[in-house]
């Protein structure tokens, strides 16, 4: 795979000064949301909180959540309270 190829998007990244954090977020973001990472690991991994990072999410636009596909498929099935 050429890498070259790649140049031109994570230049586009908005955030960073430099090109090596661009990639690392790139990276970091990616590993978050294949759940190779945990939380608190990205937000290490780029010198944040994990507040920080999550507002950076957020700020972004980019979906998180702490809850497997498995825990949300749970949770649908729970009865609605708000009758109660």
């Amino acid at each position: 795979m050429q890498i070259d190829i790649l140049k031109p998007i994570v230049e586009l990244v908005p955030l960073f000064r430099n090109i090596e954090d661009k990639e690392k977020f790139l990276v970091v973001v990616s590993a978050l949301k294949l759940r190779l990472v945990s939380l608190a690991r990205a937000s290490e991994i780029m010198n944040m909180t994990k507040t920080g990072f999550l507002e950076l999410l957020e700020a972004l636009d980019i979906d998180y959540s702490y809850l497997s596909e498995n825990d949300i498929e749970v949770e649908k099935s729970w009865p609605d309270d708000s009758r109660f």
